[in-house]
């Protein structure tokens, strides 16, 4: 039986492995201008997403982007948050709502990793309690793939962050890419590329069909994140994982603009410049170039996107015109938009590390 035992076979070393929490790796003074100038944006990006108030999906990309920065206290402590406000059915940080379903696993792989690095009883406890609702508890379609609410069988693209790298972190990897195939089912537009937001099972019809940039930016990291989880074992499938990232990204390029940003709805120039889908599609990129599976060809728009977005930067660390919340229908600031500055850098950072001659190429 391939599936890992879930938390049972992993270890810190294991997770953890080469991590060194951001600022402490930058500790020794011997850096160059441009990595100092970063640190201090990073910093600031920190300050000004913690001062957010959060929902659960906030509160676990936040977690996720400190985690993926090597800021394992503040994650810790994000994870605590989690679990405090954990319901009875298993939701993590599911605060003032009984509306969501796949938005509170978010925080699943925050929570695990830390109940094993402190060896944190409760956190290990909260996670399998999560995992439980997932495989067993939430609301599916009728060919099992998991609605994003609780009060209409919808599928949002939202979902592709926040359940199925979760799953696959678990070590429930045919779940996963179940999740995955199901939601490329419903929304997936091979013509365009790109994904559509919502899908209504029971009115058989896009409840959104629009092609919003946050949502294929949602798109992009999570399955970034479900093939980085697969083992070498599931290399086929990890390799169609690739093939699937590749095809969104060539879609979105597509609409690009000239000044390293998209529109709202990426192919719909009457709607807002926003910020964020530069910054998913660039962690995305620098992932890809990193761990071997994007070819260098992508580097030039990764760049781009990254420099469009740190010029959106304000003097306090907010990310500035993003698709803002609360309602997501203007440009502004959101937890996730300061999540995304922080994982790309994060990507960046790595990348620079593992292939320098790549970095140095820009």
């Amino acid at each position: 039986m391939e599936r890992r035992h879930f938390l049972g076979n992993i270890t810190t070393a294991g997770i953890f492995a080469g991590s060194i929490p951001f600022f402490a790796s930058c500790a020794s003074g011997k850096t160059n201008e441009n990595s100092s100038y970063d640190r201090e944006k990073i910093q600031k990006a920190i300050y000004a997403m913690l001062s957010t108030q959060r929902r659960s999906w906030e509160q676990g990309v936040a977690a996720q982007a400190l985690l993926e920065l090597g800021e394992f206290e503040l994650v810790y402590l994000l994870a605590e948050e989690a679990v405090l406000r954990q319901d009875k059915l298993g939701r993590l940080a599911n605060v003032a709502s009984d509306e969501a379903v796949t938005d509170p696993a978010s925080n699943g792989e925050p929570v695990m990793k830390m109940a094993v690095m402190y060896s944190n009883e409760s956190f290990r406890e909260a996670s399998t309690k999560m995992l439980d609702y997932l495989l067993h508890k939430a609301p599916r379609t009728s060919d099992g793939i998991i609605h994003h609410i609780t009060y209409a069988p919808q599928l949002w693209i939202d979902s592709m962050y926040m359940c199925p790298p979760f799953l696959a972190e678990a070590g429930e990897y045919d779940e996963a890419l179940r999740q995955v195939e199901g939601l490329r089912k419903y929304l997936w537009d091979d013509r365009k590329k790109l994904f559509s937001h919502i899908w209504d099972e029971k009115k058989k019809t896009f409840e959104r069909k629009a092609f919003w940039g946050v949502g294929n930016g949602w798109a992009l990291a999570g399955m970034t994140r479900v093939a980085h989880a697969l083992p070498e074992s599931r290399m086929k499938d990890k390799e169609q994982l690739h093939g699937y990232i590749r095809e969104c990204i060539d879609g979105c390029l597509t609409y690009l603009r000239e000044d390293g940003l998209f529109h709202n709805i990426v192919d719909e120039p009457e709607s807002f410049v926003e910020t964020n889908l530069s910054q998913m599609a660039a962690y995305t990129i620098f992932r890809g170039l990193e761990r071997g599976w994007l070819p260098a060809s992508y580097l030039e728009a990764a760049v781009k996107m990254r420099k469009a977005a740190q010029g959106k930067m304000d003097s306090f660390g907010m990310v500035r015109g993003v698709c803002g919340s609360p309602e997501f229908d203007h440009p502004g600031a959101a937890t996730e938009g300061q999540a995304f500055y922080i994982l790309m850098e994060a990507a960046w950072n790595d990348l620079k590390k593992k292939k320098p001659e790549l970095s140095q190429r820009i």
